[in-house]
């Protein structure tokens, strides 16, 4: 009878497991991609005083990436606490319109589900389950919304940036100057790769345009990294004018 029993319940979450691992599977390409940048950023972080300890801590508490890279850039001893968290605020407050995109397929889980699940959001886990499920939902499927395809690829992608930022920690030092290898560049890729696929059109990637020229003005005029808060606010101010006139 318990054999029985155990066997139902093993075909009742096989979905289950094969979403989680469709999603792991669908996020290997990014996870690829994730390597380099992460060995830049433990590297980074190992030389500004961080130890091999702090930097799992530091990327899986925050999981944040182009936080922590700004973090890292103004990072000095003893820390400008304020201006990091103002730093990490900003970069990271694009998040609150993710969670907005996301909150229409996710308001049937509970909040004990939708909690962690938006901890483990990041710009990639984020495109990749809104499309999954924009195409669930053009099929039909419901709910559109699949938390093991996310669990999945948020799984992957999670696991990839903390133990790759700890090993550029611990092997940055031994090979030199790891920027030199152009291995940060994989991190404009990565978005660039997304961005196409999230492509609508000039007239939506207007507030993006508006960023990035204040942010690169920002870079060349003023030192230090005001230009991340620059390209931050920009972005937001022009994005809220334009939903306004829409």
């Amino acid at each position: 009878m318990k054999i029985l029993e155990a066997s139902a319940k093993a075909v009742e979450e096989l979905p289950v497991v094969s979403e989680i691992w469709r999603g792991f599977v669908a996020s290997f390409p990014v996870m690829l991609g994730f390597v380099p940048f992460a060995l830049v950023l433990g590297a980074q972080a190992v030389k500004k005083g961080l130890s091999p300890l702090e930097v799992p801590l530091m990327t899986g508490l925050n999981f944040g990436g182009g936080s922590e890279f700004a973090a890292i850039e103004i990072w000095s001893s003893p820390p400008q606490i304020l201006l990091i968290v103002a730093m990490t605020f900003l970069v990271n407050c694009r998040h609150l319109l993710m969670g907005a995109t996301l909150a229409p397929f996710i308001q049937h889980l509970p909040k004990r589900k939708a909690i962690p699940a938006l901890f483990f959001m990041c710009d990639e886990s984020w495109a990749m389950a809104l499309g999954d499920s924009r195409q669930r939902a053009a099929k039909g499927t419901s709910p559109s919304f699949s938390l093991p395809y996310y669990f999945g690829v948020a799984a992957g992608l999670y696991l990839t940036w903390v133990i790759f930022t700890t090993l550029g920690s611990v092997i940055g030092p031994r090979i030199g100057n790891i920027e030199a290898y152009g291995f940060d560049m994989a991190f404009t890729a990565v978005f660039l790769v997304l961005l196409k696929g999230m492509w609508k059109g000039l007239r939506a990637a207007r507030p993006w345009l508006v960023s990035l020229v204040f942010a690169a003005s920002t870079y060349l005029l003023v030192p230090g990294a005001w230009y991340v808060a620059a390209g931050a606010l920009s972005g937001i101010v022009a994005a809220i004018v334009w939903a306004e006139q829409e």
